[in-house]
């Protein structure tokens, strides 16, 4: 049975016994997510064994050619991604606090962060063999954001944690997916990597909305009030790198990740979890209902405003080397 911390609220000490009777559940996501995926490594991606021959290093040579057409809203993004997942210690020690680390969620937690921290690894490895970067600026931030941390304002409420995954996942998902689809007429490689990314990304959603269901099923008045509060104040976990508002402007106005793909998350879970027509809800939770129905027409609204504001401007980044992103 998972220990419940003895810091927490009593409202949520009684949320982590709610995650303990779902625990039979959880080990059945976990058997089915290790059932439908392939398992890969970032070395079957960009190889770097010590006896690989020339047509290897020719192979590289060809890479780094093709990635020097790579657009500077794709480095962008590219870069934005990799700092991102690089970010795992934080979500493992989140995972570990606000969940339980034991039992289902402690190897839930541990799986999750063996399949992701291959992330950052495949793509590092990429930027690095591709020269995309300033890479001593990009260490920098990456250093700057593993040091300032990301603590989430969630008040150690395990329901919030488990409606921000889902959302972030497919988010995530999206992020990587749009990447590589502006790589891939150029360098394939890239569009290749992100792929793989992408596709942990979805089987990582798809266990994460499938939970946070369990726990909808179970306690729906609370479940539904703290998706509300994530999902109104949603923001990706890399905002707190230095220059990340402007990292996110230019891929939002690059289509890559803007609230009109945000939109379609939140309308997907929506209607996954059947929101719209959850019965025998106290005030509170119809309430939560309610304005949680609201959200979608609320950020076609600010995509909509967004849009319109928008006019061309330039952006600059260190990482590569100051150059003018005009978009």
């Amino acid at each position: 049975m998972s220990v419940v911390a003895t810091s927490m609220s009593f409202e949520n000490t009684d949320k982590v016994e709610v995650l303990v009777s779902i625990e039979d559940a959880v080990a059945q996501q976990m058997a089915l997510h290790v059932e439908k995926r392939r398992l890969w490594f970032p070395n079957d991606l960009m190889p770097a064994d010590a006896e690989l021959d020339a047509a290897h290093d020719g192979e590289l040579a060809r890479i780094r050619e093709a990635a020097r057409g790579l657009p500077d809203t794709a480095r962008v993004a590219i870069a934005l991604n990799l700092l991102t997942e690089e970010g795992l210690p934080h979500f493992h020690r989140l995972i570990a606090s606000h969940l339980s680390n034991s039992g289902p969620w402690r190897d839930w937690n541990n799986l999750w962060t063996a399949e992701e921290d291959r992330h950052g690894c495949a793509l590092r490895d990429y930027v690095r063999d591709a020269r995309l970067f300033d890479m001593g600026a990009l260490e920098k931030l990456q250093y700057r954001y593993i040091e300032a941390g990301f603590n989430p304002e969630w008040e150690e409420d395990p329901y919030r944690l488990l409606a921000y995954t889902s959302l972030q996942e497919k988010a995530t998902q999206f992020s990587h997916a749009n990447t590589g689809r502006l790589c891939a007429p150029i360098e394939a490689m890239g569009q290749r990597v992100l792929a793989h990314l992408a596709g942990d990304e979805s089987r990582h959603y798809q266990f994460y909305r499938a939970v946070f269901g369990a726990v909808l099923a179970q306690d729906p008045n609370r479940a539904l009030v703290s998706l509300l509060k994530v999902a109104l104040n949603f923001a990706m976990p890399g905002h707190a790198i230095g220059g990340y508002d402007d990292m996110s402007e230019v891929v939002r106005r690059a289509g890559i990740f803007c609230a009109r793909q945000y939109q379609e998350i939140v309308e997907e879970l929506l209607a996954y979890w059947k929101i719209g027509s959850l019965t025998g809800l106290s005030t509170i939770g119809q309430q939560a209902q309610e304005k949680l129905m609201k959200i979608p027409a609320r950020l076609a609204r600010m995509a909509d405003f967004q849009d319109a504001k928008s006019t061309v401007r330039d952006f600059g980044f260190d990482f590569i080397y100051g150059r003018s992103v005009r978009i």
